[in-house]
């Protein structure tokens, strides 16, 4: 039996993105032992995963740095045999080239790559981040993608079966950045429209503020604000049997297509060609069919749009939303 780390310390989409390394070195390698080190709070991700030794949660609010090295000293006890370092960043370089592992893999892109045993390049031109991430272990098991997935447990599938007595649909109206996000007053247009199924707005406590404006501006039309009352399983549990999941390019899309969920993305300043795009078997894909020389204008956003105008936001039509509930 070989020990194994993988390293992921950065957002909650960013480490669902992994997901398929561990799905992948698993069938081939099924008796090795995995462990996963993320940021803490993304822990929450693998409670109960059935391919996961454990799961280091990395204390990044408070001593960061001292909890680093602690985190070092673990890795190092370890003796690994091998580390797969998904992160660009100059800490989990750190923890990789110092780590004491028999085997280490990572990105060009990290400042401590130089010290990896071997280093790959992070591509950019359409490939998936799926794909660049599982490049880091070709050669070590057969060529071939992996799917994206979670193992939300019973007791999180037990909390949402309340809100599934009826057809519904979710949508995740947030994002960390504000020129991905399809303004409310579009999702309000939108949710008006819906007649035939119960409407659930999903995210996290920052997301209740939102959530409540989009909610009001409906006058409570069809829809419960659910935002800062479920756990990322509990959503995961309930996406999985929606109608449609509708969300911006952010976290709750990776968790649709982890479970394998239906849903449509909506990309206003982003585009698919970064590569992170929907992975379930039927997704949808909605942007602005205007051609914006400022689009688009960055990898993750801005918190305005940089021209002012936001078009690649406000002239994508909702008419697009509803197809996709009309072609059922």
């Amino acid at each position: 039996m070989k020990k194994i780390l993988i390293i992921q310390t950065a957002s909650i989409g960013d480490v669902i993105l992994a997901t398929p390394v561990i799905e992948k070195w698993h069938q081939y390698y099924p008796d090795d032992a995995i462990d996963m080190l993320v940021k803490k709070g993304n822990e929450q991700l693998f409670t109960g995963h059935p391919f996961l030794r454990h799961v280091i949660a990395w204390e990044k609010q408070r001593d960061k740095y001292r909890n680093l090295l602690g985190i070092l000293r673990f890795i190092q006890s370890e003796r690994y045999s091998l580390i797969i370092n998904l992160q660009r960043f100059a800490s989990s370089g750190f923890l990789t080239a110092f780590s004491r592992a028999e085997m280490t893999r990572g990105f060009r892109k990290n400042p401590f790559s130089v010290f990896f045993s071997k280093r790959f390049p992070h591509k950019t031109d359409g490939i998936h981040e799926v794909e660049r991430n599982l490049s880091l272990i070709s050669g070590l098991v057969p060529e071939g993608t992996a799917p994206m997935k979670l193992y939300p447990q019973p007791d999180s599938f037990a909390r949402v079966s309340q809100f599934k007595t009826r057809s519904y649909l979710t949508v995740a109206p947030a994002s960390l950045w504000a020129t991905k996000q399809f303004p409310p007053e579009k999702w309000v247009d939108f949710i008006k429209l819906v007649r035939e199924h119960h409407v659930l707005l999903i995210g996290g406590k920052a997301d209740v503020k939102l959530c409540d404006s989009i909610v009001s501006g409906v006058d409570g039309h069809n829809v419960l604000n659910l935002a800062g009352k479920l756990s990322l399983m509990d959503t995961a549990a309930l996406m999985r049997d929606a109608v449609m999941n509708y969300v911006n390019d952010s976290a709750p899309m990776h968790i649709a297509s982890a479970m394998n969920a239906p849903v449509t993305a909506i990309y206003c300043s982003t585009v698919p060609r970064f590569g992170f795009g929907p992975r379930s078997e039927d997704s949808l894909i909605i942007e602005t069919s205007e051609s914006l020389d400022c689009r688009p204008c960055g990898l993750h956003g801005y918190s305005e749009c940089p021209e002012k105008h936001f078009r690649c936001a406000k002239t994508i039509d909702i008419n697009k939303l509803l197809s996709r509930l009309n072609n059922e």
